[in-house]
């Protein structure tokens, strides 16, 4: 099977996240992997929710290259598609179907680097493919991964097939989560003055974080950090007063920043109205640009591309921060 078959094959396994239900595609791609020579091991976070680890021994005892995707997809929307969305149907030279950019396509290439480095007599390193459940919600298939003893072990340098237009990013910020809630009294809507409205409070909050600053300086590829009130829920009925409501706050980190600290500045900024309570938090993720093996890959890059960029950051999260430590 070639990278167009492969790569076709694992779109018509609806992994949708929610729920995800990567089993049956994580074991279709174990089992090509397995064939190929390569010792392939595969780890559950939930039912159905199945990782794939797979490595090809070799070379002499520097750690593997490590080369990771994901196999869940995001969610159709709302709009009518053209195509059946998971037949991964071929016109004008491309793919469509969900997941065949964000990442079918590269776990497909990986699967065939994989299986003809299987038949090469001579290899520098191992290459070990890692291949994630539940990506798309909080990379839930990564963490669970790193947290399995002798399930990863070490690597020599890691590789996300992440879209990027053929780019290379050697950077991305973390994140930082959190839930602001209010508390309040309810009361029936036609008596407001008796309650103590929760809503009220959290909207003030959601006004206040506009005037949030971080206080750090700028990353020479990552930028500044950055924060978005990315929901807002509270109260059982309209004629109500509402005595509960949350926030929910995206915050992107830069390198250094300790999310411990940032949950301080946060807490004394909005005050004691409120409270606030971590959802998730993850590092930011940069590698020295000029590191040898990174300086190779911009230069296979650039010769594909036909021109030399210069580094970059990725504006989205990934896997690699829960995988590089």
């Amino acid at each position: 099977m070639d990278i167009l078959d492969i790569t076709r094959r694992l779109v018509g396994f609806d992994t949708i996240n929610p729920p995800g239900n990567e089993r049956d595609c994580a074991r279709f791609v174990a089992g090509l992997l397995e064939e190929s020579g390569l010792s392939v091991q595969t780890y559950e976070f939930d039912t159905a929710r199945t990782s794939v680890v797979a490595t090809l021994d070799g070379g002499d005892e520097r750690p593997p290259l490590v080369l990771t995707g994901h196999l869940d997809v995001v969610p159709l929307g709302e709009a009518d598609w053209s195509c059946d969305p998971f037949a991964a149907e071929i016109g004008d030279g491309r793919v469509y179907g969900r997941g065949t950019c964000d990442m079918k396509g590269a776990v497909g290439a990986m699967a065939v680097v994989a299986r003809r480095m299987a038949g090469e007599r001579r290899r520098r390193a191992p290459l070990r493919l890692v291949l994630t459940a539940g990506e798309e919600h909080g990379c839930l298939g990564a963490q669970h991964l790193a947290q399995q003893p002798n399930a990863l072990g070490r690597g020599g340098a890691l590789l996300v097939g992440e879209p990027t237009g053929n780019r290379a990013c050697v950077a991305h910020k973390g994140i930082l989560r959190v839930a602001v809630s209010a508390s309040g009294v309810t009361a029936h809507a036609s008596m407001p003055e008796l309650g103590d409205n929760a809503i009220f409070k959290a909207a003030e909050a959601a006004l206040a974080l506009r005037s949030f600053e971080f206080g750090a300086a700028a990353h020479e590829l990552l930028g500044r950090p950055t924060l978005n009130v990315g929901t807002i829920a509270g109260g059982l009925n309209i004629n109500s007063v509402p005595d509960r409501a949350t926030i929910g706050v995206d915050i992107r980190t830069i390198v250094d920043q300790d999310p411990d600290a940032v949950l301080a500045d946060l807490g004394r900024h909005l005050g004691a109205a409120v409270s606030l309570r971590r959802l998730e938090a993850a590092p930011a993720v940069a590698s020295d640009p000029s590191d040898p093996w990174i300086e190779s890959v911009r230069e296979i890059v650039a010769d594909v591309r036909g021109v030399r960029e210069p580094p970059r950051a990725a504006p989205y999260f990934t896997d690699a921060a829960y995988l590089k430590p």
